[in-house]
């Protein structure tokens, strides 16, 4: 059973991080900090690295050079209790289908080695308000209802980092206001929190730092206005660049097509 209690920590320090997939530069030589009580966002177009930066920061993925710190702790210092104090709500919500939403809590508080484990899934059901649906299997739920019990699975180890992942995507207006406040509440409990999303205006005045993610590097801007300008300036640029691609690629088929009839004759 793992003791969470050994390893604690207030601030992340992430440094000159860079990531490689092959010869493909994900991540390029990324700096930056966040401490507990925080909720810091992570903005940029598709394709810009926030995946892989969260990947790292939730000890899935090793960065190919620099480093990050929990603390006094490394990934590979801290280890599987180290691991036990982060938690990851990723675009895939990690919920097993064909189990309720009770026991889809009860086997993930379970694998954290944790005590009590009804309870804490009873406690969690409560928190999602979905105490009076806890024996259904969770491929009847909707997206809203699936995303607050995910929710609830990556948090049923109290972790002191929380990362999400677009959590907005595909939730309706009630349901992103109960995750924002939510937020909230991870702030209030001193916990740190880093948020990858595209949906500015949901997350507007409940972030304290914004960082814009372009290319693989980070820019880290205080204030919102100019953040929010460099962003959809980003993301034009990166849909201009599609739309100047496209043409080309339209093209390139009709040749390949021409060449195809040519050869056929």
């Amino acid at each position: 059973m793992v003791s969470l209690g050994d390893v604690d920590f207030e601030r992340v320090t992430v440094s000159d991080v860079s990531r490689f997939y092959g010869r493909r530069r994900a991540l390029s030589r990324v700096n930056f900090e966040c401490a507990s009580g925080e909720i810091v966002g992570l903005l940029g177009p598709n394709g810009a690295g926030k995946s892989t930066l969260l990947s790292v920061l939730a000890t899935l993925a090793e960065p190919s050079t620099g480093r990050v710190r929990y603390g006094a702790w490394s990934a590979r210092a801290g280890g599987a209790k180290l691991r036990a104090k982060i938690g990851f709500l990723a675009h895939d919500l990690q919920l097993y289908p064909e189990l309720s939403a009770r026991e889809n809590l009860e086997f993930f508080a379970g694998l954290y080695g944790l005590d009590r484990c009804e309870a804490r899934a009873d406690a969690a059901l409560a928190s999602a308000g979905l105490e009076f649906r806890a024996d259904e299997v969770v491929e009847g739920f909707s997206r809203g209802m699936r995303q607050r019990l995910a929710l609830e699975r990556a948090m049923i180890h109290a972790p002191r980092l929380m990362l999400f992942d677009e959590p907005f995507t595909g939730l309706d207006e009630a349901s992103c206001t109960a995750l924002v406040d939510r937020l909230r509440h991870l702030r209030g409990d001193g916990r740190i929190v880093i948020v990858a999303t595209h949906d500015l205006d949901v997350v507007d005045g409940v972030l304290d730092r914004e960082i814009l993610l372009t290319g693989g590097k980070l820019q880290v801007l205080r204030q919102s206005g100019t953040l929010r300008e460099r962003y959809r300036a980003a993301v034009a640029k990166r849909r201009g660049n599609e739309q100047r691609v496209k043409p080309l690629q339209r093209n390139a088929q009709d040749q390949d097509s021409e060449d195809e009839n040519g050869a056929s004759r």
